[in-house]
């Protein structure tokens, strides 16, 4: 059997229906939808969408847990042993997720094993150990009328947590939405892709294995315009962690305006790669076609202003035509596939409506520019020069494999043309002078600097952005503080 084929049958294995309170709830052939291949164009599984009745029945579960069930009950010691088994189950079924990942979002296989399912894996642990380090702080004052005081502050779970998730990569993202949350002792409803639910299916059955209490992680699958408007408009949700389009987030933050909830927003970017006169060219030209063409483009830190030093901008855009002269498109789980589908027909569309603008308005086609004659929502590795900072494609997140060259004289400029955007993600620098690496790091704005290396992910470190790309930031300490308040506590002695 080959693999696609087991991973078609696992697809087909799963538990379809939400997952709340510790079970998987009736099926409701009312409200359903077909996940489908971007590969094959072929429906793989029918899932269970759930309706206003079951988020109600989520929230309140997940609420039940934090004023009295078992997981209210359970001290930072224990949340931290359940993330530790919840890892290691992840760890076990890593395969697992990779062939489901392949499967719902078209990206290659190894892609998923190396970056997706070790940064899941390493979120999670990494929380683990901070499920038992969230102290408060005594604070000292002169008194109160006269007597003496202790002042301290508890830092307390934040509460019900609606954790939305996209489809480029709903395993790891997922992560960084549920690991804090339940470190920090709060309850997860979790509203997975539409496009890419298979994982989160997958998580919810792990997390019952792991030994989570009812009501702590809850999954409850559905499309953004019912599933989601259910959740972010619930009452009873205390905090929305949302990752998608700026389109969606603004929704999203209106909800959560009317009753003053705290939300986490993540909202993709425009990220400038740099590369300076001075950059191994080897070194940089390799970054930055993986910052294009990773995830075939389908990434929120996507690489996509390439700004080039005039004086080595020609030998430059060669050396990455040649990169992208190597990317082999085709099935995920064909041995040598290093670029998959894009993951759906809209998003292809969209992607090439956009290489069409940027040849109306001028740019240079260095290579690609079209999808292959095959099955698949496939678009070829696509590459443009001679453009200028204010063209569509230089300044729209077309979140797809297509990079786009600008050319500048000095640092001013370049620093200039990074943050002329809408967004502010991430940013690469690809130099190997000291000074400038840090000098202009500090200049460009952007939640995430990487220098000689193509956004290094970690759980440590903190990200998120600004302008259209969000509203506060996961990961890292973060990521305990977005999930956690902190709460005063005065004696009169």
């Amino acid at each position: 059997m080959s693999r696609r084929s087991t991973a078609e049958d696992l697809a087909r294995s799963l538990p379809t229906t939400p997952y709340v309170a510790g079970h998987w709830q009736p099926d409701s052939p009312q409200h359903t939808f077909d996940v489908v291949d971007p590969v094959t164009e072929r429906p793989l599984v029918t899932v269970t969408e759930a309706d206003a009745a079951t988020v109600d029945k989520a929230v309140t579960s997940a609420r039940d847990a934090l004023d009295d069930g078992e997981w209210a009950r359970l001290d930072g010691a224990a949340r931290g042993s359940l993330l530790l088994a919840f890892a290691q189950l992840i760890e076990d079924h890593a395969e697992d997720f990779a062939d489901l990942e392949s499967l719902d979002v078209g990206k290659p296989g190894i892609e998923v094993r190396v970056i997706d399912l070790p940064q899941t894996v390493g979120t999670f642990r990494y929380y683990a150990g901070w499920a038992d380090k969230l102290t408060g702080q005594s604070i000292p004052t002169p008194g109160y009328q006269g007597r003496r005081t202790l002042s301290y502050t508890v830092r307390q779970p934040v509460g019900v947590v609606a954790a939305i998730t996209p489809w480029n990569s709903p395993t790891m993202i997922g992560s960084w939405k549920i690991a804090p949350a339940l470190a920090a002792g709060c309850a997860v409803v979790l509203k997975p892709p539409e496009d890419a639910p298979l994982t989160s299916l997958l998580l919810a059955q792990l997390a019952g294995e792991a030994g989570f209490p009812p009501g702590a992680f809850n999954v409850v699958s559905g499309r953004g315009a019912t599933t989601g408007k259910t959740l972010v408009e619930h009452p009873g949700v205390d905090k929305i962690s949302f990752t998608g389009s700026p389109e969606t987030g603004r929704i999203v933050a209106a909800a959560a305006a009317r009753t003053f909830r705290p939300t986490t927003l993540e909202l993709g970017g425009k990220s400038p790669q740099i590369v300076f006169a001075d950059a191994d060219l080897d070194a940089a030209a390799a970054g930055v076609a993986l910052g294009i063409f990773a995830n075939q483009g389908e990434v929120c830190a996507a690489g996509s202003r390439i700004l080039v030093a005039r004086a080595i901008h020609d030998e430059f855009v060669d050396r990455l035509a040649a990169h992208a002269a190597k990317v082999v498109l085709g099935d995920p789980f064909d041995d040598g596939t290093t670029m998959g589908a894009l993951v759906n027909a809209k998003q292809r569309d969209r992607v090439l409506d956009y290489i069409r603008i940027g040849r109306h308005e001028g740019a240079r086609l260095v290579t690609g520019g079209g999808r292959p004659e095959r099955r698949g929502y496939f678009v070829e590795p696509t590459l443009f020069a001679g453009a200028s900072p204010g063209m569509t494609i230089a300044r729209e997140e077309i979140f797809g494999p297509v990079g786009t060259i600008i050319a500048f004289d000095d640092d001013d400029q370049a620093v200039s043309i990074a943050n002329d955007s809408s967004y502010a993600l991430a940013a690469t620098l690809w130099t190997t002078d000291l000074s400038r690496a840090h000098t202009v790091a500090a200049r460009v704005r952007a939640g995430a600097v990487a220098v000689n290396g193509w956004s290094p992910l970690d759980a440590r470190l903190p990200w998120g952005g600004s302008k259209l790309s969000g509203l506060g930031r996961e990961l890292g300490w973060a990521g305990i503080e977005a999930n956690t308040e902190l709460k005063t506590i005065t004696v009169v002695l």
